[in-house]
């Protein structure tokens, strides 16, 4: 249970305000009804002293409250709607189709409902994400030595001048040879903390972020420039491999992870900083001076603490356990309670070897 005024009070407000900013960072059980719940709640708030503020819907579990009916704190916090999952199987079932109003008739979904739910949770419409799909299928046909041509039509794609416009959309190009494409994939992972988005080939992972973090637009946008790459949606076998360790880390079972990271993002001396952050024991922290000391580089702590803050790998790479030198939390690109949140999670559940 939390005990600190400071943070009741600010969680106390962020329950008030349904902060969905916040799901996952703490749950509240009510006193007077013996139920806990997420901050998006939509049941009436209760008065500041019926409530005790829980980091972990497991703590809160342990303290005899039974999970609210209405928001469900036992489930994942970004779980895909009925309407989106079956949206997402169906596009799996035929990925190189043409969608119309009609489809959406015969599964029973108005297309403005998969429109609107579609943007929600992947930050794109549901035509945007199918037009994705196949255009996975024709960079991998193209990969594989098929002309651009035939690529085209087994993707779906009648017009050459729409699979070019699409092509262009995500590529920045339309591609001439094999060698001129380079397909990552990336996946939309939940976790106790809110969604993620991991990215990655077939070798190595090239970003992993909270999908709420600001500036992941063009921290994208940035890494499919310089590589000149392809995303599209998708999975291999690191994104599956990334999958289960993050549920292993958010379960407490692992001290580190061993998915692969790119060594082509960043510059050598960020990725020599990234590399001391994975040094950083889980359950420590050190400050930007104790980092620059380690990298040695004493007097660079301004340089380091900008690398600390390019790191597009979250959580691998832990840039949430650096803090100030006078022990604060200072800053975290996925939120400052989320950093929090980790931090306690660390503390309280470090594996033996």
């Amino acid at each position: 249970m939390i005990n600190d005024p400071s943070r009741i009070d600010f969680y106390y407000k962020l329950l008030v305000e349904k902060n969905s900013a916040y799901e996952g960072t703490f749950y509240v059980g009510v006193k007077t009804t013996g139920v806990f719940c997420r901050p998006t709640c939509p049941a009436k708030k209760p008065k500041k002293e019926n409530c005790e503020f829980f980091s972990t819907a497991k703590e809160a579990a342990l303290a005899s409250y039974r999970p609210c009916k209405r928001c469900q704190p036992l489930s994942l916090p970004s779980v895909l709607s009925p309407e989106v999952k079956k949206l997402v199987i169906a596009i799996e079932e035929n990925p190189q189709k043409k969608w119309t109003d009609k489809d959406f008739d015969n599964l029973s979904i108005s297309a403005n409902t998969a429109r609107r739910q579609f943007k929600k949770q992947f930050g794109m419409t549901f035509i945007e994400y199918a037009r994705s799909r196949r255009l996975g299928i024709a960079f991998n046909h193209i990969r594989n030595g098929k002309s651009l041509i035939d690529s085209q039509l087994d993707s779906g794609f009648d017009s050459g001048n729409g699979f070019r416009d699409a092509f262009y959309r995500i590529m920045g190009h339309v591609p001439k040879r094999t060698k001129d494409v380079r397909l990552l994939k990336s996946k939309w992972i939940e976790t106790k903390l809110g969604s993620m988005v991991a990215i990655a080939d077939d070798n190595a992972l090239f970003l992993l972020e909270f999908v709420d973090r600001r500036g992941l637009e063009s921290e994208i946008n940035n890494l499919r420039a310089k590589l000149s790459i392809a995303i599209v949606p998708g999975t291999n076998s690191i994104l599956e491999k990334l999958e289960l360790e993050l549920s292993e880390y958010f379960d407490g079972a692992i001290n580190s992870f061993t998915t692969p990271v790119s060594d082509e993002i960043g510059t050598s001396f960020q990725r020599k900083v990234w590399e001391a952050l994975k040094n950083i024991p889980r359950g420590r922290t050190i400050s930007y001076k104790e980092l620059a000391v380690l990298v040695g580089s004493p007097t660079a702590y301004r340089a380091v603490a900008r690398a600390n803050g390019a790191n597009q790998i979250s959580l691998i790479i832990p840039c949430h356990r650096v803090i100030n030198a006078n022990g604060g939390y200072g800053g975290y690109g996925g939120g400052i309670q989320r950093k929090v949140w980790l931090l306690d999670l660390e503390r309280n559940n470090i594996v033996l070897p």
